[in-house]
């Protein structure tokens, strides 16, 4: 089936709170393991101790950018490993999905990661420069949105795309919790701040026959579309721009075909799984069942940025290791703000469940 242009997600890297690599955080996703634990010393506002999902490699004293660079550094190495073997000295752009502006965010985050990221490389030289997105949550799949049409266009053949987050920052915590958004005993419908960063290396089909390497996942479409109904957890949900969003991707399918799998990044948050239900009261019968969900920050706790990057490395391990319940899968990302994210994947015939 003839779907047009897509770009090929040649390799993944991840580093969440229940892994330190793309493998071991996928395989422990598909076991629902998790790795939720009491802050040490921070309680919330009825004196209980926060919870949330850390990265138990990292020191608790590691904090500000240099957390960060701890989380992506390592993932976007790993991604790179493919290229840096058939194509040693190569360099390629970089899309970085990052948070929007919060409390306990340093304030130049932006810029010190597109400076210092290359810097933390065994081949600082292997990335050409660095893009940066700070839309939260849909950032990281707008990132690869923006590596996806480069490729289409054939502005370049290779690229990395990926995002990185951490909610840890005492600050950040406390800001949660007074918004009633941290999970515990009185806010029921929070979330469970994490952290993690993940990454995808993406080749042209050109490239990627002329480097004899297999694609784990290919991209068939990705957009971002605005709320109009705008930004915040006081808007009004009616799904719009989530609908638009899953809409627009499916178009490059025959009506008849249906996506297999869902992956997302409902969080326990009522407004998100609203406003889910919503879309699939219109898109419904584009989907084999659209309450199937893959739903990991049950695992991995709310990665915002990261969210996108790591679903689709949870969708291409599901190809490799024959777990997938079918060849397309949609994945998608819904930001704080208005952002709304989505991207159509197909594994390749090699990968599927077998």
């Amino acid at each position: 089936m003839d779907t047009g242009p897509r770009s090929h997600v040649v390799a993944s890297g991840a580093c969440t709170a229940i892994g330190d690599s793309s493998p071991m955080t996928s395989a422990s996703a598909r076991a629902r393991i998790c790795r939720f634990r009491e802050h040490s010393y921070l309680r919330d506002r009825v004196g209980e101790p926060m919870v949330l999902s850390g990265a138990s490699y990292l020191p608790q004293t590691l904090t500000g950018v240099e957390r960060y660079l701890a989380l992506a550094a390592p993932a976007l190495e790993e991604a790179l490993v493919p290229l840096q073997k058939v194509l040693p000295g190569h360099s390629v752009p970089c899309f970085l999905g990052l948070p929007s502006p919060r409390p306990g965010l340093p304030e130049d985050l932006s810029a010190q990661m597109m400076r210092e990221l290359p810097r933390r490389l065994s081949s600082p030289r292997s990335i050409q420069r660095v893009e940066a997105f700070t839309q939260g949550h849909a950032a990281g799949l707008m990132a690869l949105e923006k590596a996806h049409a480069s490729i289409c266009r054939g502005e370049v053949e290779w690229c990395v795309a990926g995002g990185v987050e951490s909610w840890l920052e005492a600050e950040t915590l406390e800001w949660l919790d007074a918004r009633e958004q941290l999970k515990s005993s009185i806010h029921r419908w929070g979330f469970i701040p994490g952290e993690g960063a993940a990454f995808c290396l993406l080749a042209s089909g050109r490239a990627l026959r002329r480097a004899k390497l297999t694609a784990q996942v290919d991209v068939l479409s990705a957009t971002s579309v605005k709320d109009v109904h705008g930004a915040g957890l006081d808007s009004v949900c009616v799904g719009e721009a989530l609908t638009q969003a899953l809409r627009t991707i499916l178009q490059v399918l025959p009506p008849e075909v249906r996506v297999d799998q869902v992956a997302c990044d409902l969080n326990g948050q009522r407004h998100r799984t609203d406003e889910y239900g919503f879309t699939v009261a219109r898109l419904g019968a584009r989907f084999r069942d659209a309450t199937d969900v893959w739903t990991p920050a049950d695992c991995w706790g709310d990665v915002g940025a990261a969210s996108g990057p790591l679903l689709v490395n949870l969708v291409a391990a599901s190809g490799q290791r024959r777990w997938a319940k079918g060849p397309r899968a949609v994945v998608w990302a819904r930001s704080e703000g208005a952002e709304r994210s989505a991207a159509l994947l197909q594994l390749p015939a090699s990968e599927r469940q077998g």
